[in-house]
């Protein structure tokens, strides 16, 4: 028979891909010896689609087959509990991480990153909300197909005092809100600062986005007020920029990715958008590593993301095998690695500074 299993055995286990042990992430929820003596370990990972499961798995069994009397067999199960720094606890969000996805220019796909990074984080097991604050071009309601409008609910504060709660639409398992419910899909947005700033508000303080692990922010196009006005509300995750290949657009993403050093939001990475040959290949990560930031990836030219946002259907992508699905859920895991990496392993962001 084999022996008990020290309960601290697998706490020096480094977690691949982080620079810390899975004793100090308090990642290893249980282990011991089941029936017929197959022990069993439990391990709670702190981000889907974690890609480094297969090689934990391998450093988990040879450790314990160096113990004396190892077990002949080893069972291991993982469970998923997305570590973050509560970002949104500024304006009384319950969101783990709030990512926001910017370009330096419209055009360069930057919804479209938006949306599938909402569905493919959703897909690895995560609790995701969507919020689309590019108000004069909201085009998130009709790349998901996502209909109907907000409900204003009351709900009553611990001192019985009651409030009035903005509550997003629910579409495919995503908690969404957009000016594109609010406003007919054929109308033009023709507001002044003011009335924006004031939405925006509404949509990032009063609403009642749940308990979420990531919300994703499409946010407006460029380095404009709006855009300066999101960064300085909500303490972000990080930010994601997406651009095409082509010079004329890198030199946007450059402008994007100084604004938010400027406002001292960490940078998760570029991802390059419509690669392929008619915009070329390869620009987005040369600027990245110019940068010092990372490069998460390419989406290459693919008419199956363009007839899913225009049938409306963007997520399907997701539930086919396909090109497509693989660089999109690859961008979706390194996004993911990257933010638990600004949480779990690098230091905590300076305050952001509200620039006047």
């Amino acid at each position: 028979m084999s022996a008990q299993i020290p309960s601290d055995l697998l706490n020096s286990l480094p977690l691949p891909g982080f620079e810390r042990t899975l004793g100090e992430l308090n990642l290893v929820k249980d282990i011991s010896l089941g029936d017929r003596g197959v022990c069993e370990v439990k391990i709670e990972l702190p981000v889907p689609g974690y890609p480094h499961q297969e090689k934990l798995g391998q450093l988990i069994r040879e450790k314990i087959a160096s113990v004396d009397e190892p077990p002949a067999e080893v069972s291991v199960t993982y469970s998923l509990n997305v570590k973050g720094a509560e970002s949104g606890a500024t304006v009384g969000l319950r969101v783990k991480n709030v990512i926001a996805v910017g370009s330096g220019k419209g055009g360069v796909g930057k919804s479209t990153v938006a949306a599938s990074l909402a569905y493919g984080l959703k897909s690895m097991g995560a609790t995701v909300g969507l919020l689309d604050a590019d108000v004069y071009g909201p085009s998130i309601p009709h790349m998901l197909g996502a209909t109907g409008k907000p409900e204003v609910r009351e709900h009553l504060n611990p001192d019985g005092s009651v409030i009035q709660r903005i509550h997003p639409v629910q579409h495919d398992g995503l908690a969404v809100m957009s000016i594109g419910f609010l406003v007919a899909e054929d109308n033009a947005v023709i507001w002044r600062g003011p009335m924006l700033h004031k939405l925006l508000t509404q949509f990032i303080s009063e609403t009642e986005w749940g308990e979420l692990d990531y919300l994703i922010v499409d946010m407006p196009p460029g380095t404009g007020d709006v855009a300066l006005t999101l960064s300085q509300m909500m303490s972000l995750a990080g930010a994601v920029v997406v651009c095409t290949p082509q010079k004329i657009a890198l030199l946007d993403a450059v402008k994007a990715i100084a604004m938010y050093r400027q406002v001292k939001i960490p940078i998760l990475g570029m991802v390059e958008n419509m690669t392929g040959d008619l915009f070329g290949r390869g620009g987005a990560k040369q600027t990245a590593s110019e940068k010092s930031i990372p490069f998460l990836g390419e989406i290459r030219s693919d008419p199956a993301i363009r007839i899913r946002g225009d049938e409306s259907s963007l997520g399907q992508i997701f539930e086919e095998e396909s090109a497509a699905r693989n660089n999109l859920e690859e961008i979706c895991t390194n996004v993911a690695m990257e933010i638990a990496r600004q949480y779990l392993v690098k230091p905590q962001a300076p305050t952001l500074e509200i620039l006047q």
